[in-house]
């Protein structure tokens, strides 16, 4: 029996594996800067970049973890509920792009094109919210 996921959780997972290799670009940087050996001595693991694009990068991602974490119990919670809907669909897969925009835009520093992608990211929370609380 094969069980395909709802686009809810298909988006969700997809958000979940871009947000897996955002650490990419900054530790590279940082090894760059520091080389391989002190890049990953643990004192320095705190130590700020010189790259600012690299410090951003880094903030975007922990930006990103923080928001995946409420949209995937959303997700899920409509999966459990069967609270799923075209709205709901929709505002998952635009979830994943305003985040992988938000990101990018972060990492670029274009704070007046961050702002919004980050706040579709909060609408597309706000949409599965509503569905869960108008489903039960």
């Amino acid at each position: 029996m094969t069980n395909a996921l709802s686009p809810e959780l298909y988006w969700t997972v997809l958000t979940a594996g871009l947000a897996s290799v955002l650490w990419i670009p900054y530790i590279l940087q940082r090894i760059l800067q520091l080389g391989p050996i002190e890049a990953f001595r643990d004192p320095l693991h705190d130590v700020a970049t010189k790259a600012p694009w690299a410090q951003r990068a880094k903030s975007a991602h922990t930006n990103m973890i923080e928001n995946l974490l409420v949209f995937a119990v959303l997700a899920l919670t409509i999966q459990i509920v069967g609270g799923g809907t075209a709205a709901t669909a929709s505002a998952a897969l635009l979830f994943f792009a305003s985040r992988a925009a938000h990101y990018a835009v972060y990492t670029l520093g274009l704070p007046w094109v961050r702002t919004p992608m980050f706040l579709i990211g909060f609408g597309c929370q706000i949409t599965l919210l509503l569905a869960i609380l108008a489903h039960s």
